[in-house]
């Protein structure tokens, strides 16, 4: 006698089916969270690992702004036995003020820190025609501050042809200095004196366009021996806005009175003197993504010192980052 094979009902297979549409469903919004929680990861690690960036970097050359090796005070044109002639530097961005060229000239405090809060797009004499409105400028000089030579002597004499020809130096002791290029016939004669690098450097954002989308970048300018004296170069990526306030000393007794920003500064404070001298910076850094995600609103506001800035509803995640730095080098008149 022939066995009889029963089948599902149909009843039993749309119940199959209703919890296998389930068990999909929970897959699926499983999986589409977890893309989601990853990208948001992925994207707060990039905004974290370009602020840190961009911040160390400028902090660090904040923190040695106004060093001049082994030269102590300031820099004047009077101090220095040889300095290149800035009215003769091809290509040079200068500055506001009467004396802030690359190298310190004969009229006028030599600014050695000077900055900007950025309304045309040209800045600097034109020598930056890509600027970012509204976000900062900061311009700072200094020696870099790894010497070439000791005065102990080093072991064989230090000649021009072991530095690069395409760059400047100082040579320093306490009391006298020489700026010089690295193509020069020889190193200058400064007693017991060691060779630094002179730089100058520059931080502004521009904003590059690719496709459809605008990204920020934190652009970084470089003091060079060369036709066009400054060499511009991309540093980080996503910067959106620096914004800068100064902390001033106006009573000579080594503390902040007032945290200003550039807009708001005078000639007065930026041509430091033995009664009111900038003493610290706050550098604020608003860093962005750099490509919107449609799931994503942002309404947030950023407080940057005494100004803000507003998200308004787009679609870009960021980030800012703050920090103060005492400028060292400001009070010492020796060392």
């Amino acid at each position: 006698m022939k066995k009889k094979q029963d089948g599902f009902t149909i009843i039993e297979i749309f119940i199959s089916l209703a919890i296998g549409l389930a068990l999909l469903a929970g897959v699926l919004s499983l999986f589409v969270a977890m893309r989601t929680t990853s990208s948001e990861t992925t994207s707060a690690g990039e905004l974290q690992e370009n602020g840190r960036f961009a911040m160390t970097l400028i902090t660090d050359d904040l923190l040695r702004q106004n060093f001049w090796g082994d030269l102590s005070g300031n820099i004047t044109v009077a101090g220095l036995v040889l300095s290149p002639d800035p009215s003769n530097v091809s290509g040079d961005c200068v500055g506001g003020g009467i004396n802030n060229s690359s190298f310190p000239g004969p009229v006028g405090a030599f600014r050695t820190l000077w900055g900007v809060t950025v309304l045309n797009s040209s800045v600097m004499g034109g020598c930056i025609k890509n600027a970012k409105i509204g976000s900062d400028l900061l311009q700072l000089k200094r020696a870099i501050s790894h010497p070439f030579s000791d005065p102990l002597p080093p072991l064989a004499p230090l000649t021009i042809a072991d530095l690069p020809n395409n760059r400047y130096y100082i040579k320093s002791n306490a009391n006298s200095a020489a700026i010089f290029a690295g193509n020069a016939f020889e190193i200058p004669k400064v007693n017991i004196g060691r060779v630094w690098e002179y730089q100058h450097h520059i931080y502004y954002v521009r904003v590059d366009t690719h496709g459809s989308n605008n990204i920020p970048i934190l652009m970084q300018g470089r003091l060079q021996n060369a036709a066009s004296a400054i060499f511009f170069d991309i540093m980080v990526e996503g910067i959106e806005r620096l914004y800068f306030m100064y902390g001033v000393d106006t009573t000579n007794d080594g503390s902040v009175n007032a945290y200003i920003s550039a807009k708001n500064m005078t000639t007065g404070y930026w041509d430091s003197n033995n009664n009111i001298r900038i003493v610290a910076v706050k550098v604020y850094i608003l860093v962005r993504d750099l490509l919107p995600d449609s799931k994503y609103i942002n309404n947030n506001v950023y407080q940057l010192g005494d100004t803000r800035f507003e998200a308004k509803g787009d679609n870009f995640r960021r980030l800012l980052f703050s920090s103060t730095v005492a400028l060292k080098n400001a009070r010492i008149n020796s060392w």
